[in-house]
């Protein structure tokens, strides 16, 4: 355990001259403010006066530092201070406050030594050097705490964002909440959804917000149960994005969905994401992360209705009005083990008739018949279209 510093010694008399200094040092001290700092003739009369409280209570905070030592750790802050600090914060900022802290000092140390007692000089100058520096340790402290409580505030408003996205609210609330955020892009939106890592605090948070707006124009964070849920503004292509963020995230799958309008209308990427991400495990081999789009079979499976009407509106409605018998070839293709010599039998054509409309198929949807993968995307949304 570190040993304490020795308290500070000054006579009885250096007390009294300087207790009865006390006013004339604060005028100093004003009129030093004004002299030092360019910015101090910009505030309004309001903080001028608060700031000048400020001194006067450091200064007398001083005095009575001076003559009980033994209470080492006195809260200089909130018992000397007083409801300063809160109007401090409130007028400047910590990198200010600290240049307060610094001219009050250099004031203090020009004027007070002239009126100390010649053998109590250096030890008034070495007690306001360790004060002043304790002082400046208590604010600091405290501009800390309400960046800790701002940090919190602004998790809860990003977290009711995101309640708002999966609950599809309508439009202006979603809007006025990401407002509160501070979200500005107007496009380019992707939802990414995983699993939370063990340590899944306020800082992780704050940390992982603080890297995405690295890359995207807007982050917002938030953590629902298990998962993590997390949206990036301002990306025309989600995947490289996402890549980045994926170490973040704990094990199991991550998917994501991209929205190319603002947020207001951006609900249905959240479902989408959301969906994916629960019927992410259906699918063994599925890559991390992967597009809630890829995941149409597995999310059609797990009851999701815009799933199963993507996969209706996408193949088995774009074959049939395809035509050129490339619904029934997919169809016999995907339920006649996958062979072509099968699939020209079942149809009375030539096999290179039946590649020819397999490659058709792959043009008009973009899944191939022939790719395992794809062949099941088809085959599901055929058997719905059925349905």
């Amino acid at each position: 355990m570190t040993a304490l510093p020795a308290p500070v010694a000054i006579s009885d008399e250096a007390l009294r001259t300087l207790r009865s200094s006390l006013s004339p040092l604060t005028t100093i001290v004003g009129e030093h403010l004004e002299n030092e700092l360019s910015w101090y003739a910009t505030l309004s009369t309001e903080e001028r006066a608060s700031l000048r409280l400020i001194a006067q209570r450091g200064i007398s905070g001083l005095v009575a530092w001076l003559e009980d030592q033994d209470s080492r750790s006195i809260p200089l802050v909130n018992e000397l201070l007083g409801p300063a600090p809160t109007d401090l914060m409130r007028s400047i900022s910590l990198h200010r406050a600290l240049q307060l802290i610094r001219v009050i000092v250099e004031a203090v140390e020009q004027r007070l030594p002239g009126l100390m007692p010649a053998p109590d000089r250096p030890l008034v100058l070495e007690a306001v050097l360790r004060y002043s520096r304790e002082v400046a340790f208590a604010i600091a402290d405290v501009y800390a705490r309400a960046a800790e409580s701002r940090g919190a505030w602004d998790s809860r408003l990003e977290a009711l964002l995101v309640d708002a996205l999966l609950r599809d609210e309508p439009s202006e609330q979603i809007s006025s909440r990401a407002a509160a955020v501070g979200w500005q892009s107007q496009a380019g939106l992707s939802v990414i959804v995983g699993k939370a890592p063990q340590e899944s605090d306020a800082l992780f948070i704050s940390n992982i917000r603080r890297q995405s707006i690295r890359f995207a124009a807007d982050a917002v964070a938030g953590v629902q149960g298990d998962r993590l849920i997390l949206l990036l503004g301002g990306a025309d292509d989600p995947a490289p994005a996402v890549a980045k963020v994926e170490p973040h995230f704990g094990d199991g799958p991550i998917v994501y969905a991209h929205h190319e309008g603002p947020i207001a209308t951006a609900a249905g990427a959240a479902t989408a994401a959301f969906s994916g991400y629960s019927a992410a495990p259906a699918w063994s081999q599925a890559p991390r992360p992967v597009n809630a789009e890829d995941l149409l079979p597995e999310r059609a499976l797990a009851g999701d209705d815009k799933a199963k009407r993507t996969l209706v509106s996408r193949i088995h409605g774009v074959l049939a009005e395809a035509g050129h018998s490339l619904l029934e070839t997919v169809q016999a293709y995907v339920e006649g083990g996958h062979s072509l010599e099968a699939t020209a039998r079942e149809l009375y054509v030539h096999t290179n008739t039946v590649r020819y409309r397999l490659k058709r198929v792959t043009e008009v949807t973009g899944w191939d018949p022939m790719e395992p993968r794809d062949a099941y995307v088809l085959q599901t949304a055929l058997a719905l279209g059925r349905l």
